[in-house]
């Protein structure tokens, strides 16, 4: 049963039963207070018969000693007819309780009178057919005899009135059931209005429609609950839209990765079927020979970078303060003595803090792209340098949202917050053959390369800045890569303090 249904259900139950309840109270209430009034009527009437009785008995002329039953039953006449139109009716019993006069009609029994004694009244009412009566008695001493006297009152409009009541106000009741069903429903229909767009928004949601919103119509509990889901609903369509892209992006990955391994595995199996199926002269052995072991170093060096992606997203980063100085001494040593290109070195010691062996991997790859893309002598530019967080901000960071956000361990602060810090720049600098604007934002993809043949000619394996990226989302840091094709690349990151913010 709906929850609206419930309420209506419930509700006209409640209403029933109070209504019930308080019309069967209510009825009888002014029942009783009837019955009473005319119980002390009638009582009130008993008396006056008794003393009118002792009046008109002292005023019998005495021919005896003691009142006689024919003067008894000429009194009790008289009695009866002075009250005519009023519905009186009597009756008087001797003193062994033998009825000497009742009135045309008085056939209640004789258990009042058994209950009747000295100077005591008693009343109780009856019911005789479909007439309701008040039967009063009590004793009368006249002229010595101790006589009884019963009186019989009609109220058979009181239970009437009572029966009037309880049909009416059961036809009231009815009537306010049926206008509080309506007015329920409609309550009951508004209360739960919230609930059944809740309702619509989950079926939506489940049937795939994750942009679907419930409408709020009120303010209360209620519309608390449909804003927080409708929040969750968006938090929840944000997660799905970065799960889809991971699949996607994994999906890629997988495409990619067997398309790298196909290429090279299949020239590997070509030159080595063709150097174990038949006999090359010197030359062309060597070439074959070379081949193998050219493209056999490329899967080495894909392998090792995948490696290093792994292990480098499972044990994440050790950060410890360290000087610029050391780092730049690391690349000074490992690619000053090559002679194909012309490095420079340009930078401010200062200190960082950061995971040196992997700082110095994200270098090494960056130089090493440089050198790739770049002919045999030209100039590569490594630089360092400290910069004021503000000059960022202005250039980089507008229109941010105030609001800090934290994702997959990329922290990113307000422009405030960033306007009091300081960072150090590390940038890598070449004039080679530059990238494509419309693949900028694609290079750090696993296995994108934006040359293959020249990647591949020089055992690049587009790993290189996949890895790069991993590295600095454990410092807050991010690549950035600013290039004009056939003029050179800029590659490089900030490191701001303590190694927790990043540039956008």
């Amino acid at each position: 049963m709906k929850f609206s249904r419930k309420l209506l259900l419930w509700t006209t139950i409640i209403i029933a039963i109070t209504l019930g309840l308080s019309g069967f109270y209510f009825v009888n209430y002014v029942f009783r207070t009837s019955l009473e009034r005319e119980v002390g009527q009638a009582l009130d009437e008993n008396s006056i018969l008794r003393f009118a009785f002792q009046t008109a008995a002292l005023n019998v002329p005495l021919k005896y000693d003691l009142l006689q039953d024919g003067s008894v039953e000429q009194i009790a006449s008289n009695l009866e007819t002075s009250g005519q139109g009023s519905g009186r009716l009597l009756r008087l019993s001797d003193e062994g309780k033998e009825v000497l006069y009742a009135s045309d009609g008085f056939e209640a029994d004789a258990a009042l009178l058994e209950q009747t004694a000295e100077n005591r009244y008693a009343y109780r009412v009856i019911q005789e057919g479909e007439r309701y009566y008040i039967q009063t008695g009590s004793s009368v001493n006249a002229l010595g005899r101790d006589l009884y006297l019963e009186t019989l009152r009609d109220v058979s409009q009181v239970f009437a009135e009572r029966k009037m009541g309880f049909t009416v106000y059961r036809r009231l009741m009815v009537l306010m059931l049926v206008l509080g069903i309506v007015i329920m429903h409609f309550i009951a229909s508004r209360l739960t209005k919230p609930i059944r767009l809740l309702m619509k928004a989950t079926r939506e949601m489940a049937a795939g429609d994750y942009g679907y919103r419930a409408e709020q119509v009120s303010s209360d509990e209620l519309g608390q609950l449909t804003q927080d889901f409708n929040h969750m609903s968006e938090e929840l369509e944000k997660t799905i839209g970065q799960l889809e892209e991971e699949v996607q992006s994994r999906e890629e990955f997988v495409g990619a990765f067997a398309h790298e391994l196909k290429t090279p595995l299949t020239s590997i199996i070509g030159y080595a079927d063709m150097l174990r199926s038949r006999k090359l002269d010197e030359e062309k052995s060597f070439r074959s020979a070379n081949y193998i072991y050219t493209e056999g170093k490329r899967l080495e060096t894909m392998s090792l970078r995948l490696l290093d992606i792994m292990v480098t997203k499972k044990e994440g980063a050790r950060l410890q303060k360290v000087s610029t100085e050391t780092l730049f001494e690391y690349l000074r040593n490992m690619f000053l003595p090559r002679e194909d290109m012309d490095f420079q070195f340009r930078y401010e010691e200062a200190v960082v803090t950061v995971d040196a062996g992997l700082i110095q991997t994200v270098l090494v790859n960056l130089i090493d792209n440089a050198c790739k893309a770049s002919e045999p002598g030209s100039r590569i530019e490594i630089e360092g340098y400290a910069v004021e967080a503000s000059e960022e901000v202005e250039r980089a960071a507008r229109g941010r949202a105030e609001k800090r956000k934290v994702e997959k361990g990329k922290a990113e602060r307000t422009e405030r917050e960033r306007a009091e810090m300081t960072g150090y720049w590390f940038g890598v600098r070449d004039y080679g053959i530059g990238i494509p604007e419309q693949e900028v934002s694609r290079v750090t993809q696993a296995f994108y390369m934006v040359d293959k043949s020249r990647s591949r000619s020089r055992n690049g394996a587009g790993l290189g800045l996949a890895l790069c990226t991993e590295i600095l989302a454990l410092h807050g840091s991010r690549l950035e890569i600013r290039s004009v094709s056939g003029q050179g690349t800029t590659a490089g990151f900030f490191l701001w303090e303590e190694g927790k913010e990043a540039a956008v």
